[in-house]
């Protein structure tokens, strides 16, 4: 019974080492020697990475990110561990948001959410990206794609009769709203970071 439970504690330390991983910063700092915490909105995710140091790093740091949480969330089945593979992916978001290797500040979570989800449920996995890749184009904003993306895979897990997965999905959703607050008061505002496409951005720049 201790060993099982040490073996637990080392995996959801490693899901929680893994989501820790700060993929902008390492990129930024080893490929092209910048912060990207002191540039642009000073996040270091997808969004911020790409805007600061260009569209390969701002991929290359999406696909990390997503794989950390996909990682994580698969160590159960490589490990042979009777736990939720959930439980896995929320110590990864949690690394993700407040790493370690960043003095317990991090991302907003978007991307290790979606590595977890794809690790339980590879289908709403795509329809998360059509749906963040859609309301992208829409609203040129990744914030506001990524806040209307979350209730929508939501509602579809609970279509899927899965309200276990579903409730989790429900709080990672007021979460990620909260990791957003000041995304919603420059969009209310009207001066939200758009992406360099997208009907909002066409328009603006007509």
């Amino acid at each position: 019974m201790e060993e099982k439970s040490l073996k637990l504690a080392i995996l959801l330390i490693i899901a929680y080492l893994l989501g820790s991983i700060p993929s902008g910063i390492w990129i930024g700092k080893w490929f092209f020697n910048v912060d990207v915490r002191k540039h642009g909105s000073g996040n270091i995710g997808t969004t911020n990475t790409y805007r600061v140091l260009g569209k390969k790093a701002g991929t290359i740091v999406m696909i990390m990110d997503i794989l950390k949480g996909t990682l994580a969330t698969s160590l159960p089945f490589f490990f042979n561990v009777n736990i939720s593979p959930i439980i896995f992916g929320i110590f990864a978001i949690l690394g993700h948001t407040f790493s370690i290797f960043d003095k317990f500040k991090g991302g907003k979570a978007v991307a290790t959410s979606a590595g977890m989800l794809l690790a339980i449920h590879p289908i709403l996995f795509l329809c998360a990206c059509i749906f963040e890749f859609s309301f992208t184009y829409i609203t040129s904003m990744v914030s506001l794609a990524s806040m209307i993306s979350f209730p929508l895979i939501v509602i579809l897990l609970f279509l899927d009769n899965d309200p276990w997965l579903g409730t989790i999905g429900l709080l990672l959703t007021i979460f990620i709203f909260i990791r957003h607050r000041k995304n919603i008061i420059r969009i209310k505002e009207g001066n939200e970071n758009l992406v360099p496409f997208g009907l909002i951005y066409n328009h603006r720049n007509k």
